[in-house]
Order: structure tokens, then C-alpha cells, then sequence
């Protein structure tokens, strides 16, 4: 078996990263409805709704595990708090990793704890060697998080959709590398 065909279900102290479920749905968008959040993604509307994630999670089962791996961050007291994730997309040679968390848990490392984990997981089980991520420019907290997971700054800043903002915005580009 090939390891990109393993399920991913990662395990930290305080997390598991696992594909998102249809009972996931009414909670992710509980918990995404908040615009500070959907704001800096790049891919989710505004407003944010239970057909969309439902829809989200539905999409799951068609993506090839090759090159994508939605993942819900699930707190081992709390329950789903967040997703991330690796998606493909046509800018970059590398998959990108993306994520977000619940407000109420924001600023206790959680983000930076799964972004680790997953691309630990992207090296010791899916083979990769590279993986890329970008924030957008006004989003401090990102930056750090990706920093912490041993990012690095490409020196390039693109213009980068963000459905929820309805404009493109400045995106700092970075490179993971195994």
C-alpha cells in the first residue's frame, strides 16, 4: 500500500488531526461562523454556513489522498476545534497547508501544535519533503504560527483571493522543508 492511501489521523498530547466527518459539519459551522476567522482564509464565504460545511465535508471522499488531506482539529476535552489541512493548488509545485481555530481557543497553541503535528505526518507518512503555506499580510498571528513550525519567508507576496473579503489580498508566501 502506498502511503499516500494511509488514512491520516495524527495525535498530539492535546489534539487528534483526523478527516473531517458529515457529524462534523453543524460544528465546524458553529464554530467558523465568526468573520475575524473566515476573513483570513482564502477559500471559505462569508457568511459561512451549515450547507457550506456540509458540502465541505461531502467534497472530502472525491479528492485524491495524493495531493489533498482536509483534517478536523479535534481537542481531546473540548471536541472539534478548528480544521487544517493540505490542498493543491495551481501556484505552487508544493501542497500548502492551511488551517484555522475557534475563537475561545485562540492564543493557546493549538494552531502552531497541529500545523506541527501535520507536517510531521506530511514527512514521516505522505513523503513529502516541501510543503508551502502563505498569510495574509494583516494577519499577525498566522505568521507566527507558521514561523513557530519552522517556516521560512520566500520574499514573495502575492495577491491571493479571499472569498469572505469579496477581494484579493496580500499573501506572504512561505516554504516548509522537511
Amino acid at each position: 500500500m502506498c502511503s499516500y492511501q494511509i488514512e491520516a489521523r495524527i495525535e498530539t498530547e492535546r489534539l487528534i488531526l483526523r478527516p473531517p466527518r458529515i457529524s462534523d459539519a453543524e460544528r465546524i459551522a458553529e464554530l467558523i461562523a465568526d468573520y475575524d476567522i473566515v476573513k483570513m482564509l482564502a477559500r471559505a464565504p462569508w457568511p459561512y454556513t451549515v450547507q457550506d460545511a456540509r458540502a465541505f465535508v461531502s467534497r472530502v471522499g472525491d479528492l485524491d489522498p495524493a495531493f489533498d488531506r482536509p483534517l478536523t482539529i479535534e481537542h481531546r476535552e473540548h471536541g472539534v476545534i478548528g480544521s487544517t489541512g493540505f490542498h493543491t493548488t495551481a501556484e505552487s509545485l508544493f501542497p500548502e497547508v492551511g488551517y484555522w481555530i475557534a475563537r475561545d481557543h485562540w492564543g493557546q497553541g493549538y494552531a502552531t501544535e497541529a500545523t506541527t503535528a501535520a507536517l510531521g505526518w506530511a514527512r514521516d507518512v505522505w513523503g513529502k519533503r516541501a510543503v508551502a503555506s502563505g498569510h495574509f499580510a494583516d494577519n499577525a498571528a498566522s505568521a507566527r504560527v507558521l514561523d513557530k513550525a519552522g517556516f521560512l519567508y520566500t520574499g514573495d507576496v502575492v495577491a491571493r483571493e479571499s472569498l469572505a473579503r469579496g477581494a484579493l489580498a496580500a499573501t506572504r508566501m512561505m516554504i516548509w522543508l522537511a
